[in-house]
């Protein structure tokens, strides 16, 4: 496991380069378990929809200045973050990066007001839908069926309400 003093979490936009490496071996990832070019699924949304002023944010853990693992969310709705592109490095796998990465998109979340992340994982992505579970992510399927028969994954978790939270937006639905 990595000690939390050796990584760096930066906020980039999704031109830093530093990103590319992230979305390249996420795409061939993607591309080669499901058996088609999926890198324009990675490009589906904006990158404007991963910035602070549309109420996302992309992050990258760094170690020796080099990108180790990232992830991002999108504003899903008023209350609800979607967490996209959890990724970590092929050369850095089994040191609970993916985890830190999920964890530092709460804590981001919850400081800008959202209360539930939702995403979706793929049927053909056992290390995530693992790692969800084994962060506190409720799955949204029969975690019995075949999840070739399902598609998609869904999963959500609600967040904690921040003190600062509750009394700025009593009452009121959270604004990102």
């Amino acid at each position: 496991m990595t000690h939390a003093t050796e990584l760096t979490v930066i906020h980039v936009p999704v031109s830093d380069p530093r990103v590319r490496p992230l979305l390249q071996e996420l795409g061939d990832e993607y591309s080669r378990r499901y058996g088609k070019d999926a890198h324009g699924e990675i490009s589906r949304y904006p990158d404007e929809e991963f910035t602070a002023s549309h109420g996302g944010v992309l992050l990258l853990l760094l170690e020796h200045g080099e990108p180790v693992a990232g992830g991002a969310f999108r504003r899903y709705d008023a209350t609800t973050a979607e967490l996209k592109r959890i990724w970590t490095h092929s050369a850095h796998r089994r040191r609970g990066l993916a985890r830190r990465v999920v964890t530092e998109l709460e804590r981001e979340a919850t400081a800008r007001g959202y209360r539930r992340i939702h995403l979706t994982t793929g049927p053909r992505q056992p290390e995530a839908r693992g790692l969800y579970l084994a962060t506190g992510y409720t799955p949204l399927f029969d975690t019995e069926a075949d999840p070739e028969t399902i598609g998609p994954l869904p999963f959500e978790k609600h967040l904690p309400a921040t003190a600062t939270h509750r009394a700025t937006h009593r009452g009121k639905a959270a604004q990102p």
